[in-house]
């Protein structure tokens, strides 16, 4: 090929046909409604995560409540057992009456423990909801 142009499509730095030709400049508005568009999209956008993120956190609280109701039943029904089990282990060397009343005090005992620990952590919970955390203003009715 003897042709000098031979590489027309690559630039070395020069326009050999001239300046390029600039495109349209773009209207304000356009440019306006692009970004109130974008902005648009963006907002339903992080709703519809919010609304998804909503749906998943009723899910697993669902799903979580429905196994800890069974894993509380089951806990229950292994401490009745554990209960009876306990006065017959006793009964022969206590007797019936006093067997259940020893099994019947302990648990109540464990009972009023755990009643007592669950009670110094309610205060926890009352800060949480609290919407002045400060203690600044009007307690939203925690004594209500």
């Amino acid at each position: 090929m003897s042709d000098e142009r031979s590489f027309d499509g690559i630039s070395h730095g020069y326009a050999p046909d001239g300046p390029p030709v600039a495109p349209p400049p773009v209207p304000l508005e356009q440019i306006v409604g692009d970004v109130v568009d974008n902005l648009s999209a963006t907002a339903r956008a992080e709703f519809a995560l919010i609304e998804a993120r909503g749906e998943l956190a009723l899910h697993g609280a669902s799903r979580a409540a429905i196994w800890g109701g069974v894993a509380a039943t089951a806990a229950g029904v292994a401490l009745l057992a554990l209960a009876f089990g306990a006065i017959l282990a006793l009964s022969p060397q206590l007797g019936p009456l006093l067997a259940t009343l020893v099994v019947v005090s302990a648990l109540l005992m464990i009972a009023a423990i755990a009643g007592w620990r669950a009670h110094s952590h309610y205060g926890d919970i009352r800060t949480a909801l609290r919407r002045d955390l400060t203690n600044e203003g009007i307690d939203d009715g925690a004594d209500a």
